[in-house]
C-alpha cells in the first residue's frame, strides 16, 4: 500500500509512470474521477443521439444534436486514452446501453421527452460538467489536466446551443411554462450530480491537488452562475 502524503506537500504528477508510484489514495480518488468523468462523456454522446435527436423540431437542429454527439463521443476517447496510459480499459463502457451506465449520474438524465428539457439539460445542466472539467484542467496529473483542456470549447458550444433553444422558447407564454416544467424536474437532478456536500473524499481531491472545490463549494458555484439565467428567461428557481 502506497504512503499517505505530508500535509504541506504540493502535488505534481508528470508522467503515467508517477501517477502509478503514487499513494493509493491520490491513485484511487483519481481513476474514480477519471472514470465518472469518462463515462459521463460517452453517454453525453449517446443522450444527443438517443434522446435529444429525435426530439429535435428541424432539420438543422437534428443536424446540430449530431454534430454534438461527435463532440461528446470524442470526449470520451479522450479519458479513455489518459486512462489507458494508466492501465485502465474502458472498452467494457462502448458495450453497455446508456440505461446500464450509472457511475456518472441517475437514469433521470437520460429521460428527456421535451424540446424544453433539452434546453434546459444544456444551458442549465452541462455548467455542471463545465465547472468539473474547468477544475481537472488545473489537476496534479498532468496528463489528464492536458487532455480535458481541449474538451472546454466544446462544452462552451453546447452551453450556447442550450442557450439559444431556451431563449427562443421563452419568447411565449407557452414556451416559458414548457421550460419551467423542464427546470423543476431536472434541478434536483443536476444538483446530485455534484455529490454529497460532506464527502471526505471530495475533500482529499483538493488536498491532492485534483480538485479546486469540494462538493458543496462546486455547487454553489453552480448555482451562483446559472439562477442569473434562470431569472433572465422568466423562469422561477425551483427550491
Amino acid at each position: 500500500m502506497g504512503l499517505s502524503l505530508p500535509d504541506d506537500e504540493d502535488v505534481v504528477v508528470r508522467t503515467p509512470e508517477e501517477f502509478l508510484a503514487m499513494p493509493d489514495e491520490y491513485r484511487e480518488i483519481a481513476l474514480k474521477q477519471m472514470t465518472v468523468n469518462t463515462e459521463g462523456e460517452l453517454s453525453g454522446g449517446d443522450d444527443y443521439v438517443q434522446v435529444f435527436l429525435p426530439l429535435a423540431p428541424t432539420a438543422e437542429e437534428r443536424q446540430v444534436c449530431a454534430e454534438r454527439a461527435v463532440e461528446e463521443y470524442d470526449h470520451y476517447k479522450i479519458g479513455k486514452r489518459v486512462l489507458a496510459s494508466v492501465g485502465v480499459d474502458t472498452t467494457y463502457m462502448e458495450r453497455q446501453t446508456l440505461a446500464e451506465r450509472n457511475l456518472f449520474a441517475d437514469q433521470t438524465l437520460h429521460t428527456c421527452t421535451t424540446w424544453a428539457e433539452r434546453g434546459i439539460f444544456s444551458y442549465i445542466g452541462e455548467e455542471t460538467a463545465m465547472i468539473m472539467i474547468k477544475e481537472f484542467s488545473e489537476s496534479s496529473f498532468k496528463p489528464w489536466a492536458a487532455a480535458v483542456r481541449t474538451i472546454i470549447l466544446d462544452e462552451k458550444i453546447h452551453i450556447a446551443h442550450g442557450a439559444r433553444v431556451c431563449r427562443g422558447l421563452a419568447a411565449s407564454e407557452e414556451g416559458r411554462e414548457q421550460l419551467q416544467t423542464a427546470l423543476d424536474r431536472l434541478w434536483p437532478t443536476f444538483v446530485k450530480i455534484f455529490g454529497s456536500p460532506r464527502s471526505e473524499r471530495a475533500k482529499l481531491a483538493v488536498r491532492f491537488g485534483l480538485r479546486r472545490t469540494t462538493n458543496g463549494e462546486a455547487c454553489d458555484l453552480w448555482r451562483q452562475r446559472v439562477i442569473p439565467r434562470v431569472k433572465h428567461l422568466g423562469l422561477a428557481v425551483p427550491e
